[in-house]
């Protein structure tokens, strides 16, 4: 009965995590932005500082009525957004916040996570089909290239640090996992990071979304709750690659005091990189498609196949 107990309370504390942060990723969005290309709006609503933003967006989603077209897979079109949101949910549980502070340590858990951040693009791909749109349907199809082009840099980025680390376990990896890695493992950081950005569509690759083109993607179709699904899986999205990258890449929880302060110093990594995330929608325009297929297969691949090479010398060398 206790390890029942403690089961449920790891995965209350999990879901209380997806609950929250994706919300704290969307206000500091708003209000990064709002300051970088003073936007009004966002810093008034509420008075102080625009606080009640999102509170806003919430009473905007929830009033809107929720449409489904006449031509639409109706099955298919309810419960695309459920598929693009609950796989992050899933995802969050196998991700070390601290030493001992993970909702399920498993011996698989980089396999197990990508393969299931993989599931999350389906919900997108689902909508985009189910909606009887062409610029919808044009939106899916522009996932599924994105999806197709950067899924492989995304895994063999990876595929270097469980090599470096000589394990599969996300808590192992942070374990094996020492300060001079930021130089050794950084062309990994790199390829990682923004192919975790193309993956989520996040800008500048946001093509599948593309409003100037395609009025709203594979979103054009949805409105209320459901549309504000999507994007809150999008912001579920941003806070499993940022606490990804910084579990994989910037050393977890270590740091001064990491006994005590263990999972503060995971959590401040993982917002950095989430502000990072949101720096580059700011600062960067999007790609033309062309331009997107050729970072992937002419940049982001040969580097990674590059970094994995690098990482096997380094693990016959120092490992022998």
């Amino acid at each position: 009965m206790p390890e029942l107990l403690e089961v449920l309370l790891r995965v209350l504390v999990v879901i209380a995590a997806f609950l929250v942060l994706p919300l704290l990723v969307g206000q500091v969005e708003h209000k990064a932005m709002a300051h970088m290309q003073a936007r009004v709006g966002p810093m008034y609503a509420g008075a102080f500082h625009g606080w009640a933003q999102l509170v806003a967006d919430g009473v905007k989603f929830v009033q809107k009525e929720d449409v489904v077209p006449a031509a639409a897979d109706r099955r298919v079109f309810k419960i695309a957004p459920a598929i693009a949101l609950l796989p992050y949910l899933v995802v969050m549980l196998a991700i070390p916040i601290g030493p001992g502070l993970v909702g399920q340590d498993l011996d698989l858990g980089l396999f197990f996570v990508l393969a299931v951040m993989g599931v999350g693009v389906v919900g997108t791909l689902m909508g985009g089909w189910a909606s009887a749109n062409k610029f919808s349907l044009l939106g899916g199809i522009r996932v599924a290239a994105q999806l197709m082009a950067y899924e492989l840099p995304f895994v063999l980025a990876a595929a270097s640090v469980a090599m470096a680390a000589g394990t599969l376990s996300l808590v192992g990896i942070v374990e094996a996992w020492s300060p001079w890695w930021l130089l050794w493992q950084a062309p990994a950081l790199f390829v990682f990071f923004v192919a975790g950005l193309a993956e989520l569509q996040r800008p500048p690759f946001d093509m599948p979304v593309a409003d100037a083109e395609l009025v709203f993607g594979p979103y054009t179709e949805y409105g209320g709750l459901r549309f504000a699904l999507f994007i809150l899986a999008e912001y579920a999205g941003i806070v499993v690659l940022s606490a990804l990258t910084a579990v994989l890449f910037l050393g977890g929880w270590h740091g001064p005091f990491e006994d005590q302060a263990g999972w503060l110093w995971t959590l401040a990594k993982t917002g950095a990189v989430a502000f990072v995330v949101v720096w580059l929608r700011v600062a960067y325009p999007r790609l033309r498609e062309d331009q997107l297929q050729r970072l992937a297969w002419q940049g982001l691949v040969p580097l990674a196949l590059f970094q994995l090479a690098i990482t096997a010398v380094g693990v016959v060398v120092w490992g022998s």
